[in-house]
C-alpha cells in the first residue's frame, strides 16, 4: 500500500478520501461512494490480501455460490445470460416482500463449476446484493468490481464480465420495480 510520503508519491491513499475531500479512490482508479455493508466488507476482505490470496478468496466465493432453486434449475430460460462473461453465466432477480413490508432483492445465478472466476463474481453479488432493497441495489456504484483489487489477478475481459453482471443486475431489478 502506498503511503504517499517519502517516495514523493502524492496520489491519494487507497481507500481514503483524496486530498481535495472527494470520495474514496481505490487502487485501480475507480471512485466508489458508500456501499451496502456486505459489499463494503467483501471489498475490504479482498483489499486486505495480496494478489495471490485475492484469487484464493475469489475461488472461495465460487464455492459459496448457492445452487439454483429447483423452479429455476428446471427452467433455465428464466435466467438472463451475460454474454460479456467469458464463461456461460446466467442470473435472475426477483423482488420478495420482507417481514418489514419492504421489497427486497433475491439474486440467483448459475455458472458451471469449471468456471471459477465467473462463479466467484456471481458469488460476490449473491452475498452482497441478495436481501438489499431495490434502491440499495440501484445505488451500488457501477465501478464496484474494479475496486476489489483484482485487476492484477484476472484479465480485463473477466473484470468486464463482472461489471456487466452488476450492470445487468441493476437494470433487471429496476425493470422488476417498474413492473410492480
Amino acid at each position: 500500500m502506498r503511503d504517499g510520503s517519502a517516495s514523493g508519491d502524492d496520489r491519494p491513499l487507497r481507500g481514503t478520501a483524496d486530498r481535495w475531500g472527494g470520495p474514496p479512490r481505490w487502487e485501480d482508479g475507480g471512485v466508489t461512494d458508500t456501499l451496502p455493508p456486505a459489499l463494503a466488507a467483501i471489498r475490504e476482505d479482498f483489499l486486505a490480501l495480496g494478489v495471490a490470496d485475492r484469487l484464493q478468496l475469489l475461488l472461495e466465493f465460487s464455492h459459496g455460490l448457492p445452487d439454483l432453486p429447483e423452479e429455476y434449475a428446471a427452467r433455465p430460460e428464466l435466467l438472463e445470460p451475460v454474454p460479456e462473461c467469458q464463461s456461460p453465466i446466467a442470473f435472475f432477480t426477483e423482488l420478495v416482500e420482507g417481514d418489514d413490508g419492504v421489497a427486497h432483492v433475491r439474486f440467483l445465478a448459475s455458472a458451471p463449476p469449471g468456471a471459477p472466476t465467473s462463479r466467484g463474481f456471481a458469488g460476490i453479488l449473491a452475498e452482497g446484493i441478495d436481501g438489499l432493497t431495490p434502491e440499495e441495489v440501484a445505488a451500488v456504484p457501477s465501478d464496484y468490481p474494479l475496486t476489489l483489487g483484482l485487476a492484477e489477478a484476472v484479465s480485463p475481459l473477466r473484470l468486464r464480465g463482472m461489471t456487466a453482471l452488476l450492470t445487468r443486475t441493476k437494470r433487471q431489478v429496476a425493470e422488476r420495480v417498474a413492473a410492480r
